[in-house]
């Protein structure tokens, strides 16, 4: 009998957790009344143009979409200054991060990033045959620059920096950034990883897209899933050089960004209003949850994105999470984000997150 084997890397990937609780389907938690602080999410709905442009572009999935999302990638380019010949759109951000591996390395070829940090980056190692190279995060949950570039070789195609960093929430300016960059070596493509820059208050979320013109190697990643309230529908863009788009197009599927999606994001692009406001509302819940925990004597990380990554200190993680769960709140794990003994909490309404203030109280005692 012949036995079915499967690629060896798969073994080298660690299977993506969504924030959903062991016993319960994503049906069940969105039907019921849950707190849903696990996923980074936007509280918030979409804008009702957006809504609108949702509903106008179901009438028509019966034809494919367009496969090159000409209208939202020159509304972007429109929105940054930029050519759309510079733009790449993606199922989310994720998958321009996968194809900038497959595009870029192959055995042999090294890849440096922080960690912890977003959970999808050991996956670009496996799936391109890379060696991945971790570099800890220094003190106060930041990423240490200097150690990174110290780590570059002839061998580096990528180096990642996830600015605000997922899981912990911290945010390096937009000069340090430069300095980076100006320091590596031209062959060594620098992907700027911005899910949550909007949330941050360093800078001006646009100061990175300023960096583009001084560094051809360097890539900018952003996404609607966040502060456009688009989690939803999958859509993500990068910001560089005309190379890199058609790198990460020649290798990915067609079709990849549905019909609905590239309205919704073309849409949501015109609502600079909206996204402020999102902002805004965010950073006071981010200010109250972050106070609620110092009162429970849980250190944070310095936060400049829409959730906090808070040390447990001698509490359990597992029995802390799960007893959360119990009460109705989700939250993530540290453990599997690679800092055990943490928790990660999104930012809800004020009521979910007066929900999960309560119920951390009584599980923390």
């Amino acid at each position: 009998m012949v036995t079915v084997t499967f690629a060896e890397k798969l073994a080298r990937m660690p299977g993506y957790r969504a924030g959903v609780p062991a016993g319960h389907t994503p049906e069940q938690v969105a039907g019921g009344d849950v707190a849903q602080l696990a996923s980074n999410e936007s509280p918030f709905p979409p804008h009702s143009d957006v809504v609108e442009a949702i509903r106008r572009a179901a009438e028509s999935t019966n034809r494919y979409p367009d496969p090159g999302a000409t209208l939202l990638r020159r509304r972007i380019a429109e929105r940054h200054e930029t050519e759309p010949g510079r733009v790449a759109i993606g199922n989310g951000s994720c998958e321009l991060l996968l194809a900038a591996a497959e595009a870029l390395c192959e055995p042999g070829a090294e890849i440096v990033y922080a960690w912890p940090s977003f959970s999808m980056y050991p996956y670009l190692a496996a799936i391109s045959g890379a060696r991945e190279v971790r570099v800890p995060l220094a003190e106060g949950d930041v990423h240490d620059l200097e150690a990174m570039r110290a780590e570059v070789t002839a061998a580096t195609q990528l180096l990642i920096v996830c600015n605000p960093n997922n899981p912990t929430g911290t945010h390096l300016p937009a000069a340090r950034i430069a300095e980076l960059c100006a320091a590596l070596p031209a062959h060594v493509t620098v992907i700027l990883d911005e899910a949550y820059v909007e949330f941050q208050v360093d800078d001006d979320p646009d100061a990175t897209v300023d960096l583009l013109g001084e560094f051809p190697n360097l890539v900018l990643l952003r996404t609607f899933s966040k502060c456009h309230g688009l989690a939803g529908l999958r859509v993500g863009y990068a910001l560089g050089s005309a190379g890199f788009r058609a790198a990460v197009d020649a290798v990915r599927q067609p079709f990849s960004v549905n019909s609905i999606a590239q309205a919704a994001a073309a849409e949501a692009v015109l609502h600079a209003d909206d996204v402020e406001r999102r902002v805004e509302q965010t950073i006071v819940e981010r200010l109250f949850v972050e106070e609620g925990l110092r009162e429970l004597g849980l250190k944070t990380a310095e936060s400049q994105a829409n959730f906090s990554w808070a040390a447990l200190g001698d509490a359990d993680e597992a029995e802390v999470v799960t007893g959360l769960a119990e009460r109705k709140v989700l939250v993530r794990p540290g453990e599997s984000l690679g800092g055990p003994g943490h928790i990660r909490v999104s930012y809800g309404t004020r009521a979910e997150n007066e929900r999960f203030l309560v119920a951390l109280d009584e599980l923390l005692g």
